[in-house]
């Protein structure tokens, strides 16, 4: 079966609608896909040739080829058109039928603009048109006349609730033995309630901070409970592109990318994790770490950390610390932690009294007393001679009292 399914990419699929047409896809079904608009987002085809994109230009150049060999049907619609302000509809309808011929079914995700479309282009191709109708389209609709008119001949109506179906008979007279009630559906067995041992890694997509390395210690390590979080900027501006690495080592479906964060977004991800491991390296240019602050703040955390040895870090953290670009041993590292609770509770307390003690924020006040020396030299020094008195006294003030 080729189905022609007419959505909205404006900021790409919505997560039911691409896992809808990925179960149909698992099926069996041919799905060509034609986006009323189209814009990146989480969610897009997963087939870039079954995309069927359009602009503004190309729809307008086509029209007088349809009204040419079309003339009585292309003027009949377009007066039907004009009658319910469903002009742009109608053009993009006669666009899209262009390569539809050879489809068996047209299917408008939603009950707006996709069903409009849909219609039209069933009044053209003589082809069956279905249509769900999910909640907004109910109540808000962008065109009530052509949605009753497109209701009318449309050979198949689906909605998610019996509710809808209710709605439909009562408001807008649809008998419900035309309307199926179909439930979204989830894949039972993606989404189940599996207890996963997290791994996070927090850092710009940069070579020091050893992503490569960690994915390949992943590959080593081969336990499929295992979930990398990845937290940290990707795009243009990353040098390296983790996104891709995670793909060509075959470790993607155990990475997880939440792009950056910060605030309680942050904090919450440190939370949840059960290791925090930053394998950082020297890059090839030279360029090499000073003390990242995210192992600070996995530490403040009280979570176990694994890293390398690499500049000052072994000087503040002796457990669990591998050397530079050591797949193996890091992936031995991982092994150790995730195999005993008990270390990683014992390097969590250890690591959270590390940093009450080394990365207070009495540092920042040590800052501030040397900013406020050099600010004001005299008032610094008259302090300091101030402060050198109570000793002086004291110590006269213990001779008299011998004598």
């Amino acid at each position: 079966m080729r189905i022609a399914a007419i959505a909205s990419m404006k900021k790409g699929l919505e997560h039911f609608i691409y896992r809808e047409l990925c179960l149909l896809s698992a099926q069996g079904v041919s799905i060509r896909l034609f986006p009323t608009k189209y814009g990146k987002g989480l969610y897009t085809a997963r087939d870039e040739r079954d995309l069927q994109r359009w602009n503004l230009f190309a729809v307008l150049l086509w029209q007088p080829y349809f009204l040419v060999h079309s003339p009585f049907r292309y003027m009949s619609l377009l007066w039907e058109a004009v009658a319910v302000g469903a002009v742009i509809d109608f053009a993009l309808a006669w666009y899209f039928s262009r390569t539809m011929a050879d489809i068996d079914l047209i299917y408008a995700t939603f009950g707006d603009r996709k069903f409009f479309v849909g219609y039209f282009c069933k009044r053209i191709l003589h082809k069956p048109l279905a249509v769900t109708i999910h909640a907004y389209e109910l109540y808000d609709n962008p065109n009530p006349r052509l949605f009753e008119r497109a209701l009318a001949v449309c050979d198949q109506v689906i909605v998610p609730t019996e509710y809808n179906r209710e709605y439909l008979a009562t408001h807008y007279q649809v008998a419900p033995t035309r309307v199926e009630v179909v439930r979204y559906s989830v894949d039972i067995e993606d989404y189940r309630p599996n207890k996963k041992f997290v791994i996070l890694i927090v850092g710009f997509f940069v070579e020091r901070k050893g992503h490569e390395v960690l994915f390949k210690a992943l590959t080593h390590v081969n336990q499929e409970d295992i979930e990398v979080w990845v937290v940290g900027g990707e795009g243009a501006e990353a040098p390296v592109d983790v996104r891709a690495l995670a793909t060509q080592l075959g470790i993607d479906r155990h990475v997880a990318f939440f792009g950056p964060l910060s605030g309680n977004a942050l904090k919450a991800v440190y939370r949840a994790c059960d290791v925090f491991c930053l394998p950082c390296r020297t890059e090839k240019s030279g360029v090499a770490e000073g003390f990242p602050n995210v192992l600070i703040e996995a530490m403040a955390f009280g979570k176990p950390v694994i890293t390398t040895r690499h500049v000052e870090i072994p000087r503040i953290i002796k457990d669990i610390v591998v050397d530079e670009n050591d797949v193996e041993g890091l992936a031995q590292a991982i092994r150790q932690a995730y195999q005993s609770a008990s270390l990683r509770e014992r390097l969590g307390k250890t690591n959270r009294q590390i940093a009450e003690e080394v990365f207070s924020p009495r540092n920042v006040a040590r800052t501030a007393q040397i900013l406020s020396r050099l600010a004001n030299p005299h008032q610094s020094q008259t302090a300091a001679y101030h402060e050198t008195l109570p000793a002086v006294t004291t110590v006269q003030e213990q001779k008299m009292s011998t004598n």
